[in-house]
Formats: structure tokens, sequence, C-alpha cells
């Protein structure tokens, strides 16, 4: 699973989502791609089974980027604790998607390939997104 080898803190607030991304929303690296139409936040788990969809469709071929990683910290407190006593320990990772973030680039496969494996992939992710080719990324 991603996640960071060291952070400076703990624990983090939750923060808002609202607002476009300064980064990460044109095409860099392959020609087809899958793009978050509104925010949200993506686990690891979730980034790693997407993952390994499209490299299981396109048959190990043509070459994946993520483009999104899990630095933010999820707390959660036990079942059955009482209100108070502080913020509860860090259970998992997850990435801060804004609306119009690319999350997966794909390179080096037919078209028809690419678009199934990524469709397959959008249904892992708990954000909606759509295909964009490297023509139309720059739209939201």
């Amino acid at each position: 699973m991603l996640s960071p080898k060291k952070v400076k803190y703990r624990k983090r607030q939750k923060g808002r989502l609202k607002g476009k991304p300064n980064t990460g929303v044109s095409m860099a690296f392959g020609e087809y791609g899958l793009k978050a139409t509104e925010p949200g936040w993506i686990s690891n788990r979730q980034i790693e089974a997407g993952r390994v969809v499209i490299t299981r469709h396109v048959k190990r071929g043509g070459r994946v980027w993520i483009r999104v990683f899990p630095d933010k910290p999820v707390t959660k407190k036990p079942t059955e604790t009482r209100m108070g006593k502080g913020k509860g320990t860090p259970e998992g990772w997850v990435a801060v998607i804004k609306r119009g973030k690319m999350i997966y680039e794909l390179a080096g496969v037919p078209e028809p390939v690419a678009k199934e494996a990524l469709r397959l992939a959008s249904h892992k992710l708990s954000v909606p997104t759509k295909y964009v080719k490297r023509a139309e990324a720059y739209e939201i």
C-alpha cells in the first residue's frame, strides 16, 4: 500500500475540498487518463485496487502513471467510545482529490483497451471520474 515514509505531524485536520487543484490537472505523461469530476478523498487501498485492475486489463502492457499520493492521515475513534477524550488514532492514509485532478494516466496500448481499463479502475474509486485523451485533457 502507498503511505509516506515520514510525516511531520501524526494527525491532521480535515480541511475543505472546495476550489481548484494547484497542480495535476493536465496530461503530463500518458495518452489517456482518468480525471476526477468532483472532490473527495481516495484511500491508499482504492488507489492500489485501481492500479491492479488497469495492469491486469492491459495484460502488463503499456505504462501506467499514478498521479495522486495518499499523504493525509485519517483518524478514527474506537467503537463504543464516549465523546471527548481527544482525537482518535491514525487508521489509514488518503489522497485529497479536487475537481479536475488527474488520477491515472496510461500509454502504450490501443484506445479501446485503455478506455475499458480506466472504466474498470473508476469503479474502484470513491469519486466520480471521466475518461480523457491527451487532446481534451485541458477541459475540466
